[in-house]
C-alpha cells in the first residue's frame, strides 16, 4: 500500500504544472460534461472548473503508479456556501446538516479510462478513504446530492447514510439529498458489505500537509 497526503493549491487557482489538480479536473470533464452532459463551466477547453473550486475546497484523490487519476472527491465546508445549502435546500425534509464539523461530498469522479473492475476497486478506495479521512481529521458527518441511481449504491456500502427528503425531478434526472454518519463503526460496517478495501493507489489529499 502506498499513501501520501501532500498540499495541494486553492483550486480555483490552481499551479497548472500541479499534475494531481491537471488530471483531476480533466477527469471531471470527462465525466461530468462529457458523459453526463451536464452544464458546467469549462477552463481552458479541458477542465472542470467551478465557483466552488476555490481556497475553501478540499480534496481526495487516487492516483496510480504513473501519476493518472483514477477516483476523487470534492470535500465542501458546510458553515460556508455550498451546493446542498445554497442550491439544492428544496431537497431536505428539514433543516440542511451543516457546521465545522460536516463535509459535503461533491465531484465524486470515477475516471473513465478504466475497466468496470478497476473502475470499482477506485469507488472501493475513494469511499475508505473518506471514511478514514473523516475519523482522522473530526469529521462527524458527510452531505451530498445525488442522482436516484447513484443514491441507491451510496445507501447499500454499509455505513449509516439516509435520505434527508424524498428525490425530486430535475429535468430529466431525480436528485435526492443524503447524510452519511461518520464515527467508531464506519469501516466495520464497510467490510460487512464488502466495499471495504485498503488503499493500493496513491492517495494524495489537501487536509494536513506533507507527511
Amino acid at each position: 500500500m502506498q499513501q501520501k497526503m501532500a498540499e495541494m493549491p486553492a483550486c480555483g487557482l490552481f499551479a497548472p504544472d500541479h499534475e494531481a489538480f491537471r488530471a483531476m479536473f480533466a477527469a471531471r470533464k470527462e465525466v461530468f460534461i462529457d458523459l453526463l452532459k451536464w452544464d458546467l463551466p469549462v477552463l481552458a477547453g479541458q477542465f472542470e472548473v467551478d465557483q466552488f473550486d476555490d481556497p475553501g475546497a478540499e480534496y481526495l484523490i487516487l492516483l496510480d503508479r504513473n501519476g493518472a487519476h483514477r477516483a476523487s472527491a470534492r470535500l465542501l465546508q458546510t458553515d460556508r456556501p455550498h451546493l446542498l445549502g445554497g442550491q439544492y435546500a428544496h431537497l431536505c425534509d428539514g433543516p440542511v446538516p451543516s457546521g465545522p464539523t460536516v463535509r459535503e461530498i461533491t465531484r465524486f469522479c470515477l475516471d473513465r479510462h478504466q475497466t468496470a473492475g478497476d473502475r470499482r476497486s477506485a469507488r472501493n478506495q475513494l469511499v475508505c478513504a473518506l471514511v478514514e479521512h473523516a475519523l482522522r481529521s473530526g469529521i462527524t458527518d458527510y452531505t451530498g446530492v445525488a442522482e436516484i441511481s447513484w443514491l441507491m449504491q451510496v445507501l447499500r456500502f454499509g455505513w449509516h447514510c439516509v435520505p434527508l427528503g424524498r428525490a425530486i425531478r430535475h429535468g430529466d434526472t431525480m436528485l435526492a439529498a443524503l447524510h452519511i454518519r461518520i464515527d467508531g463503526q464506519s469501516i466495520e460496517g464497510l467490510k460487512d458489505k464488502g466495499v471495504y478495501e485498503p488503499l493500493s493507489l496513491k492517495l494524495v489529499g489537501s487536509m494536513e500537509g506533507p507527511e
